[in-house]
């Protein structure tokens, strides 16, 4: 195994980075105006096309946590880590029917805006404070931690020059705004994709060679017969990793308020497509659903394949952690070594731009939300456009440089990447998505109720983890099998989302019904039916992801 990278992979390397930059810079000379526009600087408004809002929405997605933490976790428990990409891709669906006319017809630019026209103002501000807290604090500083810590493990290149590194290209592609951002991902998923797959290609070959045959199917055969406990979506209760996705759990109760929130209540996700058009933006999602049912092939398939080599024999010592135990997010780290010089170059730009389109897309939103929802309302409500756009670019600046320092701290390695945002997300997510879907379809919801919903989720959530003895849940036959090291009760993460989010719905019911106000709400949503009606060609490729998803489950259940 060759560690570290040769010329011709940094040839390679270069060439991304003079096409991004290079187009980024075309992309804002040929779209920027005269007189600074902050909707166009955060939503690029009317500016990316179908095809630009799906690419940046996977592009923004998928980074260092999917490509070494999914591989981590297709190494440990195989493909059933899948379902968060692929119940993503029927999320999608919904998103685009559902929720995006909701937020096209109010003229929704970020979600504490919506808030504060459904709810009130002290909702909006309490909500926009946790996702700058959240998308500083967890989501950027993971992003930075792990990708330098992948590109150093692959590139031999001091930790500390990645972090800034990665952080430089960030900043200058952010800068230029949404419209740079969003066509600029649409090269980057390019890279992403070729790269991502040429590394798949080349370790199922690896996998057939081992074992005397040749190719990549017999690779993905002799994966099917060596590890055929990796390829079962549904996990049983005697799986050791059944407390990262508790069987139907991923089916019919946690993954969906995961999902939902994610891809639908999310600033950094559906700031993409808030500033088009509403046949343009469904197209986009279903554009991304398509994306996102490739994503495992890319970040899962090589996991699997890794284990296989592992049990066979191969980099014992690679994966092994400080602790001296294997450590499964060295997976792909250990595969990209394995490549040969060139296609190394092309697989090593395919995580870069995974992890500088995250980073970028993850700054804005921080921009986005501390700008029109902060600075603009409590520092300058008079702000010029001008003023609003150089705010919002100070606060890139400020927010990546707090990643780069605060992110030591945060023992991202030893929890694990993807386990880690899991975890720090799913305390405030049941909240957030309760209090976004009662407030589209549901008139009596009201602020009162959305402020315990919000503040409780945290509250609920730590009590469920922490002391899960005090709630009796785990006397029921879903939980009594589960206890840690030190004999403690154990309720899963899905799960105890899942809990979460029904008590917050029925927290906000208590207190709307009891507030008699709300029979004629004058802050309801008018919902329209035919808001919700989609094109032909929508309906069609909608049918086709959730048919496709159906196949899949039905195969590998």
């Amino acid at each position: 195994m060759q560690k570290g990278l040769q010329s011709i992979d940094y040839l390679v390397f270069f060439f991304y980075f003079i096409v991004v930059a290079g187009y980024g810079y075309w992309i804002y000379q040929q779209k920027k105006s005269k007189q600074a526009s902050s909707t166009d600087f955060f939503l690029a408004e009317g500016s990316l096309t179908w095809w630009a809002i799906g690419a940046s929405m996977i592009a923004s997605n998928i980074s260092a946590e999917q490509f070494i933490g999914m591989a981590g976790n297709g190494f440990k428990m195989g493909l059933a880590i899948s379902a968060y990409e692929w119940m993503a891709a029927a999320t999608l669906v919904i998103v685009a029917v559902f929720f995006m006319p909701i937020y096209l017809k109010n003229k929704i630019f970020t979600m504490p805006q919506f808030l504060k026209q459904r709810y009130n103002s002290t909702v909006s501000t309490i909500m926009a404070v946790f996702w700058l807290i959240l998308y500083v604090v967890v989501n950027l500083t993971s992003i930075l931690y792990l990708g330098a810590l992948a590109i150093t493990t692959i590139s031999g290149i001091d930790f500390t020059l990645c972090m800034w590194g990665l952080a430089f290209f960030a900043v200058i592609i952010t800068l230029g705004g949404m419209k740079v951002i969003g066509f600029t991902d649409v090269i980057q998923v390019f890279f992403l994709i070729l790269g991502g797959l040429c590394t798949t290609y080349l370790a199922l070959t690896l996998v057939s060679q081992q074992f005397g045959e040749v190719g990549a199917i017999e690779g993905m055969n002799q994966m099917f017969t060596r590890a055929n406990d990796h390829f079962h979506m549904i996990l049983k209760k005697d799986n050791p990793n059944y407390t990262s996705l508790p069987g139907l759990a991923v089916l019919i109760g946690g993954m969906w308020i995961v999902n939902l929130n994610y891809w639908g209540c999310n600033q950094y996700i559906t700031q993409r497509a808030l500033g088009a058009s509403l046949p343009v933006a469904r197209e986009g999602l279903l554009f991304a659903g398509f994306l996102k049912l490739l994503m495992p092939l890319i970040v899962v398939i090589p996991g699997i394949a890794a284990y296989v080599l592992y049990q066979n024999g191969m980099f014992q010592k690679e994966m092994l952690g400080a602790d001296g135990t294997v450590n499964p997010d060295h997976a792909y780290p250990v595969l990209l070594n394995l490549l040969p010089v060139g296609l190394k170059g092309l697989s090593f730009a395919a995580l870069t731009a995974a992890i500088v389109a995250s980073l970028a897309g993850k700054a804005n939103s921080i921009s986005t939300i501390f700008t029109l929802d902060i600075y603009q309302k409590f520092f300058k409500k008079n702000a010029t456009e001008q003023e609003l756009v150089t705010t919002g670019r100070i606060v890139i600046v400020v927010a990546m440089i707090l990643a780069i320092f605060i992110s030591p701290f945060l023992g991202i390695d030893k929890k694990g990447g993807f386990d880690f945002i899991q975890e720090m997300t799913g305390y405030v997510s049941p909240g957030i998505f309760a209090v976004f879907l009662l407030g589209f379809f549901w008139k009596r919801a009201n602020s009162a109720g959305a402020m315990v919903a919000t503040i409780g989720s945290v509250v609920i959530s730590l009590v469920l983890k922490e002391f899960p003895d005090w709630t009796g849940l785990y006397e029921t036959p879903i939980y009594t099998s589960f206890l840690d090291g030190e004999g403690k009760h154990i309720i899963p993460f899905l799960d105890r989302m899942a809990i979460t989010f029904v008590i917050c719905v029925l927290v906000m019911a208590i207190f709307g019904l009891a507030d008699s106000s709300t029979r004629e709400n004058p802050k309801a949503l008018v919902i329209d039916a035919s808001m919700f009606k989609t094109t032909k060609s929508f309906t069609i490729g909608a049918i086709v992801i959730l048919t496709i998803l159906v196949v899949l489950y039905a195969t590998f259940w």
